[in-house]
């Protein structure tokens, strides 16, 4: 790949992570993780699918949790045997 390909990559995909969050400041992000997760899930049931913040939540769940988690959650989720609230 020439440095012209790769200029025009970069300029096409952005890559973020979840930022800092002070109520999670230790290396273990499991909490993090799973707190995006149920937070977003209760702003869209509050809020709508397409409220601009409630996808912030998602993208730093999507960030921070294992694709396997997420899927068992989802699982949960449609069986209603999720194991937390996700009333607004």
């Amino acid at each position: 790949m020439s440095d012209s390909e790769a200029a025009d990559l970069s300029s096409k995909y952005v890559l973020q992570t979840a930022g800092f969050d002070a109520r999670f400041p230790n290396t273990n992000q499991t909490r993090h993780c799973f707190q995006n997760y149920t937070d977003y899930f209760k702003c869209v049931a509050a809020k709508g699918e397409d409220f601009a913040p409630c996808k912030q939540f998602k993208r730093a769940y999507n960030s921070l949790c294992p694709n396997e988690w997420v899927a068992k959650w989802d699982e949960q989720r449609e069986n209603d045997t999720f194991p937390a609230s996700l009333e607004p």
